[in-house]
């Protein structure tokens, strides 16, 4: 972290009860992560398209659309954090809906395990062949249409589009979509229903599942099923595309959302990045500003550690233990009246034009980014009741025994939980004594990123005997063979 405070001409808006609220400029700073690209596409000559399997999957989706090429295949052969990694007979990019339910066809009739792939942006391992042999990685990044927003405000896309194209086209029709997070250029919508995704905005407009209309996908018999059009209300038997929403690629394969756009955020909005002396004080600033009837727009907590990793400058004169990112539409002179009263000991900068709020955003939305320069930390995406935070926040170093960032979203009491320097030989031991205190808290191993492979031994901590029987025999009914994502969820 780059030391020394920020300046600004224009300062100290309010002194209140010790704390101070400012203004706050400095340059901008992107972080992005580019989506996985290719120059050259289909078999080169060390991985001719021969086998049975792979020339049965040509024929549907072209050989150009079926990569053996070992340098090829990399890209989806390893996942975003680099610690999940295995390797693909093929890795297969149908065109169509239709495509991808003859290749799930072709591969069940031929028992080559499938492993669906959206923009590859996971964290605990399920959208990668780790651990499965002889497995094709379905792409849907060719699944990219989007149909015009109707007149519903809902949207059809297909689920290869990143979040941000849907966030775009929503917007040029003067909607929004209500899901939002860093990895937005490179994460898909059918990766974000797939595991019931949360991100930045599900304070304001909740998780993936209730951006969900309807979901188009094949089953693992070949079978195309599909509920992306008709009326939005429709209470004619089981819910089957909410079923698939949290799947992870178990049950079906997603190729196309009918997705329920929400109004656009006012242009007027205020981010203030407060820094507090410890995490029971960020939940009650929460429960404060809450309390004045504040629209809310968005609630971030970031520890100090995490804050250390950012190689931009302290956005505060001195350091403090935990900051509260909090964004609410109206003027930066509402948001100080309201911080004002419960701000205590604490420090905060504000800002109000566009550029300025994305500056201030730069302190949450790089720490993903900036930990993974810092080393492949072992990743765990967990929650806990809002009066159990800062209890478990302040135990969760010591129950690791190893270099701790954390953050995540306050309103929710969703930690991101990053462990550095954890030896190989320890990971399983390490993962077991944190995601043991968190359900001993009454908390979830999984607030929003899945089960994926990573969690699958743990899933018990959160699930009941009767719920996992639920669970598997669904599995059994729509993946009887077991060849749609082995490894992900179950064990």
């Amino acid at each position: 972290m780059a030391q020394g405070p920020i300046t600004s001409t224009t300062r100290a808006m309010a002194e209140v009860t010790g704390g101070r609220i400012g203004v706050w400029w400095s340059p901008p700073r992107r972080w992005r992560r580019a989506p996985i690209t290719s120059t050259t596409a289909g078999a080169g000559p060390s991985g001719r398209i021969g086998d049975v399997v792979e020339s049965a999957l040509a024929s549907i989706v072209g050989a150009e659309h079926v990569l053996t090429d070992p340098d090829l295949r990399a890209g989806a052969e390893v996942d975003w954090t680099g610690r999940w990694r295995g390797t693909a007979r093929a890795v297969v990019r149908p065109g169509t809906p239709g495509e991808v339910a003859a290749v799930v066809a072709a591969c069940v009739r031929a028992g080559v395990p499938i492993v669906p792939q959206g923009g590859n942006t996971g964290l605990v391992g399920g959208g990668v062949p780790a651990g499965v042999e002889g497995a094709v990685v379905l792409s849907t990044r060719r699944l990219s249409g989007l149909a015009p927003v109707g007149a519903d405000g809902t949207v059809v896309a297909g689920a290869g589009a990143t979040i941000a194209a849907v966030q775009r086209h929503a917007a040029a029709a003067g909607w929004q979509f209500g899901m939002d997070w860093a990895a937005r250029d490179s994460a898909t919508v059918g990766g974000a229903i797939a595991t019931n995704a949360g991100g930045l905005r599900v304070l304001r407009w909740g998780p993936a599942r209730t951006q969900l209309v309807g979901a188009e996908f094949a089953l693992a018999g070949g079978a195309l099923l599909s509920r992306v059009d008709g009326p939005v209300k429709d209470s004619t038997g089981y819910d089957l595309s909410g079923l698939l929403c949290g799947s992870e690629g178990t049950l079906g394969v997603l190729t196309r959302l009918r997705l329920r756009l929400v109004p656009p955020l006012p242009a007027g909005r205020a981010v203030a990045l407060v820094g507090v002396p410890a995490v029971a004080a960020a939940v009650e600033l929460l429960g404060a500003v809450r309390r004045t009837g504040a629209d809310l727009a968005a609630a971030e907590l970031i520890g100090d550690a995490a804050l250390g990793v950012l190689d931009l400058p302290d956005p505060l004169p001195d350091r403090w233990p935990a900051y509260v990112l909090l964004e609410v539409v109206g003027r930066a002179d509402d948001l100080a009246g309201m911080l004002a009263p419960a701000l205590g000991e604490g420090d905060a900068v504000l800002a109000a034009e566009p550029g300025d709020r994305a500056r201030l955003w730069h302190y949450r939305e790089g720490i993903t980014e900036s930990i993974s320069r810092v080393g492949v930390p072992v990743k765990l995406d967990v929650s806990v009741p809002l009066h159990r935070l800062a209890d478990v926040w302040a135990a969760l170093p010591g129950t690791a025994g190893t270099r701790t960032v954390l953050f995540g979203h306050l309103a929710e009491g969703n930690v991101h939980v990053n462990l550095l320097d954890v030896p190989a030989v320890e990971e399983d031991a390490t993962v077991d004594r944190v995601l043991r205190l968190v359900a001993g808290a009454g908390g979830s191993i999984s607030a929003e990123h899945g089960i994926g492979r990573a969690k699958a031994p743990w899933l018990h901590l959160t699930r009941s005997p009767a719920e996992l029987t639920a669970m598997r025999a669904v599995k059994k009914a729509l993946d009887p063979t077991g060849i749609l994502n082995p490894g992900v969820m179950f064990r």
